[in-house]
């Protein structure tokens, strides 16, 4: 019987596994054929073929189109590593005495996030203007960041690192703007800058304006 209990239990974390690996090859294929071909042009049936799997599995994962671009974006957000760029961030601000050192670090998040990010945001604004779920999708993405960076300038706020005549509102107001996907795609994407003076810029900016 323990045997038996083993098996099954080894069963369903292989099945699990495989589900995983399957769901991250979906959003792989996605991500390429999206910002190649644009929402409109993509469509579930291509991205299942490019993966290897049924239309069935992919809308069985996500739920749609809709819910792939979603998935992607909120899977972005996480940036690269094991830990995601949001708790990261949280500890920096929590642990670090020196706010430059913060504001910095907040720039060197930006060159993480920023590329993988911002063109799923690009894309969602294009797709929002004739398709309702990408614009409750991009309404839903401005207001968590908005809500994030009211955070992170309460956080300024509390430290005592905001200079005289700087409020908190104000303060996420700046954060907000210097995170947004409009400025990389003016700076990079049209601009051509490296992603590592961009991420220089963000910080010096943030530093002259909040501190």
């Amino acid at each position: 019987m323990g045997r038996v209990n083993t098996a099954r239990r080894y069963d369903a974390r292989s099945r699990r596994e495989q589900a995983q690996r399957t769901q991250e090859a979906i959003l792989a294929a996605a991500r390429e054929q999206f910002i190649e071909s644009g929402y409109a042009a993509t469509t579930v049936a291509r991205i299942a073929r490019q993966v290897g799997c049924s239309a069935e599995t992919v809308y069985k994962a996500f739920g749609g189109k809709a819910g792939v671009v979603r998935a992607l974006w909120q899977s972005a957000l996480d940036g690269r590593g094991p830990v995601s760029a949001v708790q990261r961030s949280d500890e920096l601000s929590s642990s670090e005495s020196d706010p430059v050192r913060v504001l910095r670090g907040w720039g060197g998040f930006v060159t993480e996030v920023a590329p993988i990010v911002a063109p799923i945001m690009l894309l969602v604004r294009a797709a929002a203007t004739s398709d309702a779920e990408m614009a409750q999708l991009l309404q839903d993405a401005e207001d968590e960041r908005r809500e994030r960076m009211g955070v992170n300038a309460r956080r300024l706020g509390e430290r005592g690192w905001l200079r005289d005549g700087v409020t908190v509102a104000h303060a996420a107001d700046v954060l907000w703007t210097y995170s947004s996907s409009e400025l990389y795609e003016l700076l990079v994407v049209k601009s051509g800058w490296p992603i590592h003076r961009y991420g220089d810029f963000v910080g010096d900016a943030l530093i002259a304006a909040l501190l």
